[in-house]
């Protein structure tokens, strides 16, 4: 039991790190029932992130079915490798190509919001900022040197950070009362900052999508499960009274 309790004390550190290592994280408002939300959220995956990062665990014809779109509709607009369908979602880079251009391969993205959390990448997406000494000319609030692009760039606008001097004379972020970084845009993206806002919140949906595809199936069939339960545990109370009943 102590070596348990060892062993889970020292994986603590590493849960903090698996969900961004506790600093002030936004709010995720996403609607796992929201097809709307979910449908835009697979366009701008596909269109922005596909690029570099697979979700090479669902299926085309999966994500149709679960998002409300047709196989068709999918096929025209979400499909860009040629692929059939049934085919799993993965993207034309070798994971070579992508080490050799990044410095490492980009991740799967279909568990990132188990493993990262909801929070974190939806303050992740939102919290790039221009570093003209990056290779990207880009950094991130939240991940300190972030080795991809800003591939939201177009729809946000070029966003600047704030910065202030601390106590040793150092240049460092600024944030505001919520201790979130203060960063603002120029103004040039094709989206409003509330616009810019509800994509980052449907990328967000669709990735918590992605995984876990039944969470709602599951949750719906666990009421049922429970309902069941219920009903036979004063069956069961019932019968089990009928049975001591001679007893005493």
């Amino acid at each position: 039991m102590k070596k348990l309790l060892i062993a889970l004390v020292a994986l603590l550190p590493m849960l903090g790190n698996a969900a961004g290592g506790g600093a002030p994280m936004l709010h995720a408002p996403i609607d796992l029932t929201d097809n709307a939300s979910l449908q835009n959220g697979a366009k701008l995956f596909m269109n922005y992130c596909f690029g570099c990062h697979d979700t090479r665990y669902q299926r085309y014809n999966r994500v149709a079915r679960d998002i409300g779109i047709s196989d068709e509709l999918m096929i025209e607009n979400l499909i860009f490798t040629g692929v059939k369908i049934g085919n799993l979602m993965t993207n034309a880079v070798e994971d070579e190509q992508g080490a050799k251009w990044f410095g490492q391969t980009p991740p799967d993205l279909t568990m990132i919001t188990r493993v990262k959390g909801i929070d974190y990448v939806y303050t992740y997406l939102k919290s790039f900022y221009a570093d003209p000494e990056r290779p990207f000319g880009v950094n991130n609030s939240v991940f300190k040197d972030v080795g991809m692009p800003h591939v939201l760039q177009s729809l946000q606008g070029l966003p600047t950070a704030e910065f202030e001097t601390d106590a040793d004379g150092v240049k460092v972020l600024k944030h505001d009362e919520h201790g979130m970084a203060i960063i603002t845009t120029d103004g040039s993206g094709e989206m409003s900052d509330d616009e810019f806002d509800i994509a980052v919140r449907d990328i967000t949906n669709f990735l918590t999508y992605a995984s876990e595809p039944s969470k709602l199936e599951r949750q719906n069939t666990g009421k049922w499960v429970l309902g069941f339960l219920a009903i036979f545990f004063i069956l069961a109370y019932f019968l089990k009274k009928e049975y001591w009943r001679d007893v005493h």
